[in-house]
């Protein structure tokens, strides 16, 4: 029996990398002679690098580049034996690196996940993958094309400063300076955000809240965005604004679409398309999937129904997903390709003993769901439905 387990992350208790383990573990208990491939998986935001790194034997490697607020930091950031470079925006410009009373987006930064472009590009990689979830920031990406050598001027002919709410002074962009590498790099942006830069479903109106924007803030960054998208019509010709997506990471999309040439792909289905997914699951029996809440919400674009869609598409091949939450309407997800969906928390239990147990909680609900395809495959060569 060969059964691929591709699964994400239960935040907070496991890594992508040890929820595979501990499935594999759960597995081998009742089939110890069945054959497994680990496949860690993630939808562009937290834990691509590591997942990409752990299943293609990459390499990682740390920089020192600015944080959203324009401080030193060491950010990692992986690189693939295809030299294809992995990067979480948010390693350098993520929310989770400013303490909450320094959460302000009308001066956080995307500049140092240009540095980090910048670094993956004089290391040789052609390709990169950037994961744009857990901004911090609302600045249209401007940071980051600052950091790449594009000049925002004002009407005074200066630089532009660090924040969202430096666009409103943009007269002019000055692309001479671009790195010169950046024009043989292919820029991928791994998100499943439809939302568009400006507008009640834009950057600002729907993130910026949970970056520390406040009613008027808000306001004031989406009618910044608006002029940064104009400026960027007129002068190089681009209509970022228009485009499902651009509005991701507070913008960070549009300043990659305008100035990288990039395109925007599904974060899942970018992960598994490294993973080259499709040629581990052609001879598989079995795949088993996973992250730590399925509900109604996980059909747009997360890793359960990523999986199953993808694995569909090969053959007719079962899909079961492993997770710690089962929300009253999960089960819209067996329309899209999902057999079987197995809770991990067999008890009542407060949510730090959930945590606490997590780990031995999820192997004893893989052996408990093995136990019960064993029993399965008994029963059918004799008892025909």
């Amino acid at each position: 029996m060969k059964i691929v387990i591709a699964a994400d992350s239960f935040k907070g208790s496991n890594s992508a990398q040890n929820v595979v383990a501990l499935i594999r573990k759960g597995i081998l208990r009742v089939f110890p002679e069945a054959e497994t491939v680990l496949l860690p998986v993630a939808d562009g935001g937290e834990g691509t690098v590591d997942a990409l790194l752990f299943a293609a034997d990459g390499n990682a490697y740390t920089e020192t580049v600015l944080d959203p607020l324009g401080r030193p930091i060491a950010a990692k950031y992986g690189v693939l034996p295809n030299q294809t470079a992995v990067i979480e925006m948010a390693a350098a410009s993520g929310l989770p690196l400013l303490k909450d009373t320094e959460r302000d987006p009308r001066v956080t930064t995307t500049y140092g996940t240009g540095q980090l472009m910048v670094k993956a590009m004089e290391r040789g990689c052609k390709k990169i993958i950037l994961g744009v979830g857990g901004s911090a920031t609302n600045d249209g990406g401007a940071g980051m094309a600052q950091a790449l050598g594009v000049s925002l001027r004002d009407e005074n002919g200066e630089e532009l400063g660090f924040g969202g709410a430096e666009l409103a002074r943009l007269k002019t962009i000055d692309l001479s300076g671009m790195h010169p590498l950046l024009s043989s790099c292919e820029i991928i942006i791994a998100c499943d955000v439809q939302n568009r830069l400006c507008g009640r479903e834009g950057a600002s109106a729907v993130y910026g809240p949970q970056k520390g924007a406040g009613p008027e803030d808000i306001a004031l960054l989406d009618s910044c965005l608006a002029h940064y998208a104009q400026v960027i019509l007129e002068q190089i010709g681009a209509d970022v604004a228009q485009i499902p997506g651009s509005g991701a990471a507070g913008g960070l999309a549009a300043g990659l679409l305008a100035f990288c040439g990039a395109s925007i792909q599904s974060g899942v289905d970018t992960v598994l398309d490294a993973l080259e997914f499709e040629n581990h699951i052609r001879d598989a029996d079995l795949v088993i999937t996973g992250e730590g809440r399925i509900d109604s919400q996980s059909i747009y674009g997360k890793v359960p129904v990523g999986v199953a869609r993808r694995s569909k598409a090969v053959r007719d091949i079962p899909v079961i997903a492993v997770v710690g939450d089962i929300g009253d309407d999960a089960s819209v997800v067996y329309r899209y390709g999902i057999d079987a969906i197995m809770g991990s928390v067999s008890r009542v239990m407060t949510l730090p003993e959930v945590l606490q147990n997590a780990s031995r909680s999820l192997e004893e609900c893989v052996e408990r769901m093995m136990r019960l395809i064993r029993i399965g495959m008994e029963i059918a060569p004799s008892h025909r439905c």
